[in-house]
Order: structure tokens, then C-alpha cells, then sequence
């Protein structure tokens, strides 16, 4: 039962620094493009030579 005064607190504070971690990425445009990306795979950059 003790150790649940030290896990509580530990999974709370992983939790907001995921958030933090993920709410950063998305200001900062990490998540933008994804399409061009997925599509990327499908371009051959070999054509000009």
C-alpha cells in the first residue's frame, strides 16, 4: 500500500510531461505534412539521371 504514495504521484507527473512533450510538437509544427510525407515514399528521385 506504501508504494502507491510514490507511484500515484510518479504516473501524474509522466502523464503531464507526455501532454507537455505532445502540446510543444503541435505548436511547433511537427505535426504539419504528414500527407507529403506518406506521399514521399512514392516518388522516384532518381528520374534525372
Amino acid at each position: 500500500m506504501d508504494i502507491l504514495y510514490l507511484l500515484i504521484p510518479f504516473s501524474v507527473v509522466l502523464v503531464l510531461l507526455i501532454v507537455a512533450v505532445f502540446g510543444w510538437a503541435v505548436n511547433s509544427g511537427q505535426l504539419e505534412g504528414l500527407d507529403e510525407e506518406a506521399g514521399r515514399i512514392l516518388v522516384d528521385e532518381d528520374q534525372g539521371t
